[in-house]
């Protein structure tokens, strides 16, 4: 499942457990979740899944249902 698999990646570049990612973890409720996190955690996803965010995008979005969006608009296409 794509949500399993996004929480999947986001607990390997936060370094926190997956059941931990819910609909309010973002950066301002992960304490690690910073700049470069961001980065990572984007490129994370474009390899686990095959996808391109725009640079607009990376920056923008920083939550995890704002990610889980996004992802799941960009695999409809």
């Amino acid at each position: 499942m794509m949500e399993e698999r996004l929480k999947t990646v986001l607990a390997q570049v936060l370094d926190i457990p997956s059941q931990a990612i819910n609909d309010e973890t973002a950066p301002a409720t992960v304490a690690s979740w910073d700049s470069l996190k961001q980065m990572q955690i984007m490129l994370a996803i474009e390899d686990e899944f095959g996808v391109q965010f725009s640079d607009e995008q990376i920056h923008e979005l920083q939550s995890f249902p704002a990610i889980r969006q996004a992802l799941s608009a960009l695999q409809k296409k």
